[in-house]
């Protein structure tokens, strides 16, 4: 993936990313043997709506608008079972979660590039990243462990142009 497809383009067929991106987590919990619950399936979806992070609350609000509002301990326990399976990142620094539209089976660490201003939050794989904390590190005695490395700073879109 290129660091210029991080973020969608103004064109972008949100509709076919969103059915690609369900189609995969259908197929990824297949092969693994492991249930794709209907509630499971609702949290992706609600995250899938856009590509702006939610919270848990934000995912129960878009959720009571077609359902009976579920307990927050329902909705983190199928968030859990997503990252768990890397179909929804968490975004720390926001307590928010993603869904993630990208198979990231070769290279399991990611970037996420938060835009300051629109919110928009792009991937790109990170492990290079992750040699160079190794690297820095290598000698403490201390074993760095990421999945999910956050940059803030401003999308092209939000760029003033010159």
């Amino acid at each position: 993936m290129s660091l210029k497809s991080a973020f969608p383009a103004p064109d972008h067929d949100h509709d076919h990313c969103a059915s690609t991106a369900m189609a995969h987590a259908e197929q990824h919990c297949a092969a693994r043997g492991q249930k794709f619950t209907p509630i499971r399936r609702q949290v992706l979806q609600a995250l899938l709506a856009s590509h702006k992070p939610l919270g848990a609350y934000e995912i129960i609000d878009e959720l009571a608008r077609l359902m009976p509002r579920p307990a927050p301990i329902t909705i983190y326990r199928a968030l859990e079972f997503l990252m768990d399976n890397g179909l929804v990142h968490r975004i720390e620094s926001r307590n928010a979660f993603l869904a993630c539209v990208h198979n990231h089976e070769a290279s399991p660490v990611v970037a996420l590039l938060i835009c300051e201003r629109c919110g928009a939050v792009g991937e790109i794989p990170a492990a290079p990243i992750v040699k160079g904390v190794a690297e820095v590190v290598e000698g403490t005695g201390f074993s760095p462990k990421l999945s999910v490395v956050e940059i803030t700073g401003l999308c092209g879109h939000c760029q003033p142009r010159a």
